[in-house]
């Protein structure tokens, strides 16, 4: 072979392409971006509208409604969900797998734009939104000190804008601390004195603070900019305020309303059961973890010099520690399985010097395989890290069957170069296929589609990679490194004669196996067939998982009060929960929680509002502690639900692959109330199901409400429209902000309220006198019925049906099994005409790329047959070694129930992965059976030989291969759980296959051999 000959007469020019491709490599890995998982792009598209005070009934039909009518026009949409609740809509679009988001992203905008026109008068615009599941915050850094006013101020002008400086930082968000604000609280009596209204108080402070410019005037050469400057530079100038009356008198504002600088209270944060104020940091879409994470780091260490001594910048919870943990413990694996891999080399070549040329050959091809990676736009992650651990084995199996070839070269007299051209050159079209083979199995990979692909592609594409390199490396410099250091052959005198003594022994034993199964070629079929029968049989203990999480020791608790539950009963209910979780100090690191969030996007996202609070709990690490985050959260959620007047929920966070809820059940249908008593009955029935952790119903909670219906005709008569009316009670209830106040660059609103004490009962709400432009008051009762009802907090829509969501985790089962038994149960439930359920969450996620991935395991096995087929130019020959794959299901199903591991799609993904492998083996050995038949040897003798010969090879790469696999396999370090299914199933299907392989091969070979022969035999007699 060209190259090879070329390698080994030019061994600088080697050395010079592998030293400019490890520097790449090093340039490479320092750009990388380190992230847990690949970068997940979901084509989903979210429209958000805010429509302040509205009930969720009216953002539904004035909202929700015309926005969801809109955007089911668009093509390639699958899914329209909409969210309606107090003040705000949220409507999630979900595109076709494999849409381009950039495109229809557009589409939503254009078709939102349209829409605009339509929506009420009180709504904001809406946003269009990408929807990333990473756009969580990254970290929360923690302000404590004994002035909460001091925090607030702190963290605004110095805190968060130095963090918003930091690269690859999006925003940062405040929660906790007190902001300024100026109430203006009007006096009725006096306003009736005077014969003022509040529109026209509100007209005249709008007007009052307000800059303009107006034009130039010149001054010689020079040109003067007018500018007129009205605005207000203390609480006084408000006071101050000039409002004419109708009857053409003037007053001042403090004549008729009280005017208060107060501190408001955006939400109470606690760290470690302390007042704080606390920065949430979201990085930017394109930005890497660690990298943001570290920025901050270096800002705080910056910012703590600059602090007064009684404000201090602490880290609350910061998820890049469990990136890093977890990235280090893939790493520490394959350093690992490196030495391993390097010590059965060093027994099996009994030389020091062979056993360095394939030690080099390792981090080369890694390096290379980081190169190709930075070229791709891949990221450093656990997936990505864990394929090339999980490649390290099969990286040196190339090199292992060249060098070996060169070897036996140089112990037959050739010379260095001589055995290395010839060795490497005769092996090499060999060593391409059966990489080839390995290669080919992730070809179907691609079709995967869905979350499944946007993880495992990346995967793929790494262990796609380093093979590419090992090979490269294996044709070029491994011969050459040859040619320079193997300047003794191995010959047989030496140290290891013990090893020699047990491989002879092993080979005698595994020809007397060999030669029995000839003579006994239907028992061996049989006992082939009843285990992999009996490995089937396995299956139903077996069970299946989507993806399994690493545990990364963080809980999350929400406690939820009834819709207008006070702020001092919600601080009570933590305090409740903070002395419950004092009794685990050991095993708890950081609890922090916010109280009534002000912090519109997380109130969105919860679902929630000004009546949660919500814990973040950091545990300590897992070697720390006894219990795993899962067993632990379930514990901690018994313990709270002896709190009464809240629903408490204890969860473990999420890993970030935006993977949703285990179990989720979706009830639709026209009437709210009858998804109200299904969703009861739902929840009951859950309770009872196995398995099931925690079910939850999003009409769990609903929220009292006064309607308040104008009768327009009769407003009229006292000369009021719908709109002052309307617009005079959201005043008199809700206060309005008129203006905005700036003081010592610090803005801050200016609120027209009434006193607390005149608008709290209903008898106020009653009496509230309404006046017209004339300045004629009346009570509201006068135009206005009332009536008290309760209404849903939230409004859930699923393609323009109302819709209930339950949701539940999962305990002391496997997914699989208990959504089957969610099913069975629900099926034996009755619904009504019209009403109906769906199983979606995690379960709907993992049957959709089980059925993909079993389509891209038929289609692997069938390339990989394709190029056997290619290799040997011969339709039989590759269909014998396809006989080598069946019994991997023995060792896959045996492996998963051993190690009580359930059938996951990383599982599903090594399944895969050895369609590529388990053949290997059985190709040398088929090809080497070819060889001897081809120089004259008869069949039975041909495969006795065969086999005693390629034992060696096969043991030698199925031991580094699997030995390679061992730490991950062991599930040793965090993060460790994502990839242990998959070195679990490659380890035991390959071992199992390869027992069978030797021994199941060679009696199938002789089946289709004789059948070959009787038809070639049928032709010729015809003939």
């Amino acid at each position: 072979m060209k190259l090879v000959s070329t390698s080994v007469k030019r061994p600088v020019g080697v050395i010079m392409i592998v030293l400019a491709i490890i520097a790449m490599g090093f340039i490479s890995v320092r750009n990388l971006a380190i992230d847990l998982f690949p970068e997940i792009d979901l084509p989903i598209a979210v429209v958000a509208t805010n429509y302040p005070d509205a009930a969720p009934q009216e953002v539904e039909q004035l909202v929700s409604k015309p926005v969801e009518s809109t955007l089911s026009s668009i093509e390639g949409v699958n899914t329209i969900q909409s969210q309606s609740q107090r003040g705000s809509s949220l409507v999630i679009v979900m595109f076709e797998n494999g849409t381009n988001l950039d495109n229809a992203l557009l589409e939503v905008r254009e078709s939102v734009d349209q829409v605009k026109g339509a929506l009420p008068d009180g709504a904001n615009d809406p946003s269009v939104l990408r929807f990333n599941p990473n756009q969580m915050p990254i970290m929360w850094v923690g302000l404590t000190g004994s002035d909460t006013q001091k925090l607030q101020s702190v963290a605004e002008d110095t805190v968060q804008p130095y963090f918003e400086r930091q690269s690859g930082v999006a925003s940062v968000s405040i929660e906790g601390g007190e902001e300024r604000v100026i109430d203006v609280e009007l006096d009725r009596a006096a306003m009736k004195q005077y014969g003022v209204s509040t529109q026209l108080i509100q007209q005249s402070l709008q007007g009052a603070n307000q800059s303009a410019s107006a034009g130039t005037v010149q001054r010689g050469e020079q040109d003067l900019q007018i500018r007129i400057d009205g605005s207000y530079e203390s609480v006084d100038d408000i006071r101050g305020s000039i409002i004419q009356t109708q009857q053409g008198a003037k007053i001042t504002l403090d004549d008729v309303a009280d005017i208060q600088d107060n501190r408001q209270k955006n939400s109470t944060a606690l760290v470690n059961n302390e007042t704080a104020v606390v920065l949430s940091v979201l990085k930017q879409s394109d930005g890497n973890t660690v990298d943001v994470s570290n920025n901050i780091l270096d800002a705080m260490d910056d910012l703590n010099q600059q602090l007064p001594d009684d404000v201090s910048l602490d880290v609350v919870v910061d998820t890049s520690d469990f990136i890093k943990q977890s990235i280090n413990s893939v790493i520490q694996n394959m350093i690992f399985g490196g030495i391993f891999a390097l010590l059965v080399l060093l027994l099996f070549l009994r030389s020091f010097r062979a056993t360095l040329v394939i030690g080099v050959s390792i981090p080369i091809a890694i390096i290379s395989t980081f190169v190709l990676l930075y070229f791709t736009g891949e990221t450093l992650n656990v997936l990505t890290m864990g394929g090339l651990a999980l490649g390290i084995g099969m990286m040196v199996d190339s090199s292992i069957v060249i060098l070996e070839n060169i070897v036996a070269y140089r112990q037959k007299g050739y010379s260095m170069k001589e055995a290395a051209i010839k060795g490497a050159s005769e092996l090499a079209p060999a060593v391409i296929a059966s990489t080839t083979t390995t290669l080919v199995v992730f070809l179907p990979i691609v079709f995967v589609q869905g979350l499944a692909s946007e993880l495992f592609t990346p995967l793929a594409l790494t262990i796609s990679f380093s093979l590419i390199a090992s090979l490269a490396v294996a044709v070029t410099l491994i011969p050459m490194l040859s040619s320079k250091l193997l300047t003794k052959a191995m010959e047989d005198h030496g140290r290891r004669y013990w090893f020699d003594r047990v491989m002879q022994k092993v080979i005698n034993g595994y020809e007397r196996v060999i030669k029995g199964a000839l003579k006994l070629r239907k028992t061996t079929i049989l006992i082939t067939i009843a285990a992999i029968v009996g490995s089937l049989a396995l299956i139903p203990y077996i069970g299946t998982a989507f993806i399994p999480e690493g545990d990364q020791g963080q809980l999350t608790i929400s406690v939820e009060t009834p819709p207008g539950t006070s702020e001092q009963k919600r601080l009570d209910l933590t305090e409740k929960v903070n002395t419950q979780l004092s009794e685990y100090d050991d095993i708890i690191d950081v609890s922090y929680v916010t109280v009534g969030s002000g912090n519109s996007q997380s109130a969105m996202m919860s679902g929630g509002g000004g009546s949660n609070a919500s814990y973040q709990i950091q545990l300590v690490p897992a070697e720390e502690r006894e219990q795993t985050t899962s067993s632990f959260a379930q514990e901690i959620d018994e313990q709270l639900q002896n709190i009464a007047g809240a629903e408490i929920t204890v969860s473990e966070a999420s890993s970030g692959a935006g993977l949703g809820d285990p179990i989720q059940i979706q009830l639709s249908g026209p009437e709210n109330d009858v998804l109200k008593e299904l969703s009861d009955q739902v929840l009951t029935v859950l309770e009872d199901v196995e398995g099931v952790y925690n079910p939850t119903s999003s009409l769990s909670d609903t929220q009292p409400e006064m309607m308040v219906q104008v009768n327009r005709e009769l407003a009229s008569q006292y000369g009021l429209s719908y709109q002052e009316v309307m617009s005079q009670v959201q005043t008199a209830m809700t206060g309005q902000t008129v203006m905005q106040y700036r003081e010592d660059g610090e803005e801050m609103n200016v609120t027209l309220q009434y006193p607390e004490d005149e608008t709290t009962t209903i008898n106020d709400l009653e009496n509230l006198e309404i006046q017209n432009q004339q300045g004629t008051t009346i009570p509201l009762s006068t135009v206005a019925d009332f009536e008290q009802v309760q209404s849903a907090a939230t409004i859930s829509r699923e393609n323009q049906q109302r819709q209930v969501n339950i949701t539940s985790g999962i305990e002391g089962s496997d997914l699989g099994t208990v959504s089957q038994n969610v099913k069975d149960a629900l099926d034996s439930m009755h619904f009504p005409e019209d009403y109906d359920y769906t199983i979606g969450g995690q379960t709907e996620d993992m049957t959709e790329a089980f059925a993909d991935l079993s389509l891209a395991l038929i289609l692997s096995i069938f390339l990989v047959y394709a190029v056997m087929a290619v290799q040997f130019e011969n339709f039989l020959h590759p269909l014998v070694i396809m006989f080598s794959l069946p019994a991997t299901a023995v060792g896959v199903f045996g492996g998963l129930f051993i190690t009580g591991l359930p059938l996951s799609i990383t599982a599903f993904i090594g399944v895969i992965m050895l369609a590529g492998i388990v053949v290997n083996n059985a190709i040398v050995l088929v090809d080497y059976i070819n060889i001897l038949r081809a120089r004259g040897i008869a069949r039975y003798e041909a495969i006795v030989e065969a086999g005693k010969t390629r034992l060696r090879p096969i043991l030698m790469t199925t031991l580094t291969t699997i030995l390679a696999m061992v730490p991950l396999a062991l599930g040793y370090g965090e993060g460790a759980e994502m990839q242990q299914p998959m070195a679990v199933t490659v380890i035991f299907g390959l071992s199992v296959s390869s027992i069978f392989t030797l021994v199941l091969i060679p009696v199938v070979y002789t089946y289709f051999d004789s059948l070959s022969m009787r038809v070639k035999g049928w032709f010729t007699k015809k003939g």
